[in-house]
């Protein structure tokens, strides 16, 4: 059996970064990293953004050349699944039979796109995004001729990925079941800005929308059927409806896992010896007020990457790292610093008309969160607001004479 000091366990962003930062801060030791992927690590964002248009190649999106990871002596395991974890024994069990021994394990597998769960949702033309077979897949059939699209779910991903179909060329019909887009993580006065915006790009773009199954001609989709009846005809289907945390096996292992595997500030989770980081690493976040959360992130997944590295090096800092957040759509540049969910007031900075402006939200007369529109002074000068959690008037938030850097 092999043997490794440190095993991580993914090849996104948050393992790609703990194995950099392992080396950064002086590990010596022997590392692998395992990842489902057939590529080694490259961005995920620019997935539903740049790549997906063709304005990026796929070598200018790898987080490191392919020779760096040799280089820095990480043994890149890929194509390869991991099927169980004995925490006792410290090992990995892989589909193909192989048992891998290690002193640290760090999980950083992420989630799997949640799929459909009405009839038709295995039809050939249903696609996630989150891999880059993914949106290869998409690209073959847009190649071949594919033009009527229908995006399932109105979070960033469904967005982006219409943005970047009617920039395509692409007749887009995008549905969201609840009464707005991005109603889980803006307030309203951006989510009506967003639809506007979409709808006026020539997105057919309909809210409390149900889907009732995928129609298809026995293979391929034909088009999606709502629970009032109408049918939409398509070539088709990409859904964005958020990810299941990638964790059975840590919880077959014994793990605390309520949703998505717990962590400490150190992002050890119950197992001894295991990290989690990432997507599907829950946490008392002080942005959240001390709430347990997960944040899906590449923001997130770096730093908890740095905090579990500097951890398992000697030198212990919790983790206590400023979320932010940002989505390209069309000639929309979104930045988001804070978490907004439990505002109760917010303030518009700016005219959504001339589409450079910015949300601010407040709690209790204290500033939480930003989302800024083609506003990057705001958000650069905002985020220190949010770290203060800096109580200012409304009246001088909505000042755009005064800059933010002043209200400190």
């Amino acid at each position: 059996m092999t043997q490794y000091d440190v095993i991580i366990v993914g090849t996104g962003h948050g393992g790609a970064q703990a194995a950099l930062a392992l080396r950064q801060n002086g590990f010596e030791g022997s590392i692998a990293m395992i990842g489902r992927d057939s590529e080694p690590p490259y961005e995920r964002p620019p997935l539903s953004k740049e790549y997906l248009a063709r304005d990026k190649e796929f070598e200018r999106i790898l987080i490191r050349p392919a020779s760096f990871w040799a280089d820095k002596q990480v043994d890149l395991l890929l194509q390869a699944d991991v099927v169980a974890v004995d925490a006792e024994a410290r090992t990995v069990s892989l589909r193909d039979g192989r048992n891998l021994g290690y002193g640290e394990l760090i999980w950083s597998a992420g989630g799997t796109p949640r799929k459909l769960t009405c009839p038709g949702a295995e039809l050939t033309g249903v696609h996630a995004v989150r891999d880059k077979a993914d949106v290869d897949a998409i690209m073959r059939q847009l190649d071949g001729g594919a033009k009527r699209a229908v995006v399932i779910g109105g979070g960033y991903i469904g967005l982006e990925a219409a943005a970047v179909l009617r920039k395509l060329g692409c007749e887009v019909v995008l549905l969201e079941a609840l009464d707005r887009v991005l109603a889980r993580v803006a307030g309203e006065e951006l989510s009506r800005f967003v639809e506007e915006e979409h709808r006026r790009q020539g997105v057919d773009l309909r809210l409390g929308a149900v889907v009732d199954c995928i129609e298809g001609d026995g293979t391929n989709v034909t088009g999606v059927r709502l629970a009032d009846g109408e049918v939409i005809p398509c070539d088709m289907v990409i859904v964005g409806i958020g990810i299941v945390p990638s964790v059975e096996e840590l919880v077959a292992a014994g793990a605390n896992a309520p949703n998505g595997v717990a962590v400490d500030e150190f992002c050890r989770t119950s197992l001894p010896h295991v990290y989690a980081i990432g997507d599907l690493a829950l946490h008392a976040n002080s942005f959240a007020g001390g709430a347990m959360i997960r944040l899906e992130s590449v923001q997130n997944a770096n730093d908890m990457a740095n905090t579990a590295a500097k951890h398992i090096c000697g030198n212990p800092v919790p983790y206590k790292a400023t979320p932010w957040f940002w989505s390209n759509q069309y000639d929309l540049k979104l930045q988001t610093v804070g978490l907004s969910t439990a505002h109760d007031q917010t303030v518009l900075r700016g005219d959504t008309a001339t589409r450079s402006f910015s949300v601010i939200y407040l709690k209790d007369g204290k500033v939480i969160a930003l989302d800024c529109v083609n506003a990057i002074k705001d958000y650069v000068q905002g985020r220190k607001l949010v770290e203060a959690c800096a109580a200012v008037a409304p009246a001088m938030l909505a000042d755009t004479a005064t800059p933010l850097k002043q209200m400190l």
